[in-house]
């Protein structure tokens, strides 16, 4: 009897991959955040600094936000060799076909997100394409709403107006901040690019969070990794194709030679900008992992404040006071959403918590225990 029992089970524990316990689920959304950070204040630097410096090719620039996905392989190959220090038969792979074309999909968005932000970037101050692309919240709660069904209270809808509304006070006033030797014509084309790249990167968070909660296959952060690499393999075969049929992979040689930073520093904004983007995907993916969607459109906006400060103090680009209103409403939205998050937590912690028992009642409930050790933990031996 017992050898006709323990096989399947046995089979059962091998198949079903462990759950993540609460601990290392923390620590893994905070190294994501950290990642996210990093990248999300440091890309969008890289990327002006190539334009600010003689840079010119939008597509090339595309390219650098996708490309860094082959250092995905590193914590991937160190995932396997400690799966098969455990089972040899364990496959190189998790992603299966359905969730291959699901990050198909998510590809061709961030692809084209990339594009659309490589261009409104080109023409807009950092500071200024920062504060438009902080409305792609809006969007996120849009398409959490319809895509994963998000649930809002009072302050989080709080928070995306205030959002909102402060990227709006900068579109009224963005005429002013003008780069020089710039029609007003591009510059307003730059600005509904950057909103339409807010729109499509606010449509990739909620897809992601679909995609791992709709996936048939249990989701663990390894799995997460590879959809990752693999929608981001495809923007980069996106970017490329665009990059080729614009013919602008002819002109880097000698967008290099003139780089006013020097070949050398070329280079390095090319390597550095593609791990910076490579560690933004990375981490997004990770805290919508850990947490949702929503919570990586807040991270993302709460981003703005450090990278205004930066293009300001590197960049020596102007802050008028329209930027200052605006980035004060951010702050707000940015606050009103944390408390209402905290204040939701407490209520949920508060509801959990055991109820008083009456004492004839917790004298039975402590009696039931003592008669049931009796028996043996393992019902296996007593078949």
């Amino acid at each position: 009897m017992n050898e006709a029992v323990n096989p399947p089970t046995i089979q059962v524990a091998e198949k079903e991959p462990s759950k993540m316990n609460p601990v290392t689920k923390r620590l893994l959304l905070l190294l994501n955040c950290i990642l996210f950070t990093v990248g999300s204040c440091g890309g969008p630097l890289v990327l002006r600094v190539y334009y600010l410096h003689g840079g010119a090719s939008v597509w090339l620039n595309s390219l650098l936000q996708s490309v860094g996905w082959p250092l995905n392989l590193i914590p991937l190959a160190i995932s396997y060799l400690h799966r098969r220090s455990k089972n040899p038969n364990t496959p190189i792979f998790y992603i299966d076909r359905p969730l291959f074309l699901a990050a198909f999909l998510a590809g061709l968005i961030n692809g084209s997100s990339n594009y659309l932000y490589s261009y409104g970037l080109r023409r807009l101050p950092v500071s200024t394409a920062s504060l438009i692309l902080s409305s792609q919240l809006a969007f996120v709660a849009l398409f959490a709403f319809i895509l994963v069904r998000q649930k809002f209270t009072p302050y989080s809808i709080n928070a995306i107006f205030l959002l909102t509304v402060g990227a709006g006070v900068l579109a009224m006033h963005s005429s002013n901040d003008k780069p020089k030797g710039e029609t007003g014509k591009q510059y307003a084309l730059g600005f509904v690019m950057a909103v339409l790249a807010a729109l499509l990167f606010g449509l990739l968070m909620p897809l992601l969070e679909l995609i791992f909660k709709k996936s048939k296959q249990h989701v663990t952060y390894t799995l997460v990794i590879e959809i990752q690499m693999a929608f981001l393999f495809v923007a980069t075969i996106f970017s490329a194709i665009g990059m080729i049929a614009s013919k602008d992979y002819k002109d880097i040689v000698e967008e290099a030679r003139k780089f006013r930073l020097g070949k050398a520093k070329y280079c390095h904004v090319l390597v550095w900008g593609s791990v910076l983007f490579q560690l933004l995907t990375l981490g997004m993916a990770g805290v919508i992992f850990c947490g949702s969607s929503m919570l990586g459109g807040v991270m993302n906006s709460c981003f703005l404040p450090i990278v205004e400060v930066l293009a300001v103090v590197f960049f020596h680009e102007k802050f008028q006071a329209e930027k200052a209103v605006s980035l004060g409403l951010s702050l707000w939205g940015f606050l009103s959403y944390f408390y209402g998050e905290a204040r939701a937590n407490r209520e949920m912690v508060k509801n959990e918590e055991p109820t008083a028992l009456p004492p004839e009642t917790q004298m039975t409930e402590t009696t039931v225990p003592t008669t049931t050790t009796t028996s043996s933990p393992n019902p296996i031996a007593n078949v």
